[in-house]
């Protein structure tokens, strides 16, 4: 289970993209991620932090963002997980030019790369395991396609108004080797009590993460995720069902937002 929590996560994370807070650098978003079952009522195993800052590399400026996950220290000598991602985007077109995670979980190791060329629209993608020669492949993009972590900042224009409860909508995911797909339904406005942070007034949507044929209910694939419902739009509360149990991401705190935080109910 250790080992695929900040996987889920981020799978998860793949749905706010249409709601979250467009490259605002500054920000910086908490969650604490918790496993709940039976004999464990809502015990919290890891963390996840994206930052977003404004850099200048070999004379060109972007934005990078950064999604750090790892265990918390009293379970690290059970499960040791840290991994990170980040990206780098043109501030003018806000399309990612470079992908990058470094994924250390237990003895397993992941490196992955994505070089993005959108006037052929084309991404070049690298990853190895550990010890393993690196594989690549050249994908064929859509304006759509991006990876997970640009899918979480880059799709923010929507609104909750644009949506019908119900209706089925599809994001474009760049995953190594191929592009998965994102199912998404708008469920309407709900209130939701996060733990330690009050009440919030959310939009909730069902989410299905899928292969590139097609989409499979295995375990972390079907998730749940409530987006704040004011001009900020950041995740809240994500959940998601495993072999036994859930795993829930929710937000435990959060600075640098361009936006007041008006959906959080005094």
């Amino acid at each position: 289970m250790m080992k695929r929590l900040f996987s889920t996560i981020c799978a998860l994370a793949c749905c706010a993209p249409l709601f979250a807070q467009l490259y605002q650098p500054g920000e910086v978003l908490d969650y604490r991620v918790s496993y709940k079952a039976k004999m464990f009522p809502n015990t919290e195993v890891g963390s996840v932090r994206m930052t977003t800052e404004e850099v200048e590399e070999q004379g060109r400026k972007y934005y990078k963002v950064v999604g750090l996950g790892r265990t918390l220290p009293t379970y690290r000598w059970f499960f040791n997980l840290e991994d990170t991602y980040t990206v780098h985007v043109d501030p003018q077109t806000l399309r990612p030019v470079r992908f990058e995670s470094d994924i250390r979980e237990g003895d397993y190791t992941f490196a992955s790369t994505y070089d993005y060329d959108w006037e052929r629209s084309e991404v070049r993608t690298r990853w190895h395991k550990r010890k393993n020669p690196e594989k690549s492949r050249t994908l064929t993009l859509t304006p759509e396609s991006m990876d997970a972590i640009s899918l979480f900042y880059n799709l923010r224009a929507a609104s909750a108004e644009d949506f019908e409860a119900g209706e089925p909508r599809v994001l474009q995911m760049v995953l190594e080797d191929t592009i998965r797909h994102l199912r998404y339904r708008y469920l309407g406005r709900e209130q939701k009590k996060i733990r330690n942070m009050g009440k919030f007034r959310t939009l909730k949507f069902d989410c299905q993460l899928g292969t590139s044929e097609g989409f499979s209910f295995t375990d972390g694939t079907v998730f749940t995720i409530w987006i704040s419902d004011d001009e900020n739009k950041i995740p809240l509360y994500m959940e998601s069902p495993v072999r036994i149990g859930s795993i829930c991401a929710y937000i435990s705190d959060y600075k640098g937002l361009k936006y007041p935080m008006k959906s959080r109910i005094r």
